[in-house]
């Protein structure tokens, strides 16, 4: 299967209608984070989901930890996914679609060891998608995303294996490597942000490169 590609960090109308023009079926765009690359403003986030066209998901990266927390978030910005990058510790995932039937929801796992497949797979039947990533939440500084750190794909391919829901695979991926984290996880989706980026911008030439590697062009 052709994995889909996510572009994140998304920072401006451009941004995003050029991650399109290069074969990006989703969008990711982080609101505050405690660390890391590529928050905006809340209301920016609202402007580029509005122009963003379907059927391309527009991904809210979230840092919020509670439903009514993320609800809220959610109607500040009005994307059509949440990504929840830390793990919920208020409410439930029912409780969550119950409030936002039309929302995708798609939950952040920080792949660090065994434990984590555990979680992956216990919270799979519950969430729309699953996003294996590279950080580490259990820092003084929480690491939510945007690491530019390779995880071990093996621990990510045990989790694509056993989740009931689709897996996109992020962290450190790059042109040089995605076809080989494909080959080794086989998922539904990849998500880059740093890997074509240069100096903080989108790079068209990285952009071009990932994505012809990641759809074995």
């Amino acid at each position: 299967m052709t994995p889909r590609i996510k572009i994140c960090c998304i920072n401006s109308i451009e941004e995003a209608m050029t991650a399109i023009a290069f074969g990006a079926s989703a969008v990711g765009l982080v609101a505050k984070m405690p660390s890391g690359p590529g928050p905006i403003p809340d209301d920016l986030i609202r402007q580029i989901a509005g122009y963003v066209p379907p059927p391309v998901a527009t991904f809210l990266l979230t840092s919020e930890i509670s439903v009514e927390e993320i609800v809220r978030h959610h109607l500040r910005t009005n994307t059509n996914t949440i990504q929840i990058v830390d793990l919920l510790l208020s409410g439930t995932y029912s409780e969550l679609k119950a409030a936002l039937p039309s929302v995708k929801i798609v939950q952040v796992i920080h792949v660090i060891d065994d434990s984590s497949v555990d979680l992956a797979v216990s919270i799979s039947d519950q969430v729309d998608a699953l996003l294996l990533d590279s950080g580490n939440p259990n820092l003084k500084i929480k690491e939510l995303g945007g690491t530019g750190r390779v995880h071990n794909w093996k621990l990510s391919r045990m989790i694509r294996e056993n989740s009931k829901c689709p897996v996109f695979l992020a962290g450190g991926l790059k042109p040089e490597n995605v076809r080989e984290a494909i080959e080794e996880v086989q998922p539904f989706a990849v998500d880059v942000c740093s890997g074509v980026r240069t100096d903080g911008k989108l790079d068209r030439q990285k952009l071009s490169d990932f994505v012809q590697k990641a759809l074995f062009l």
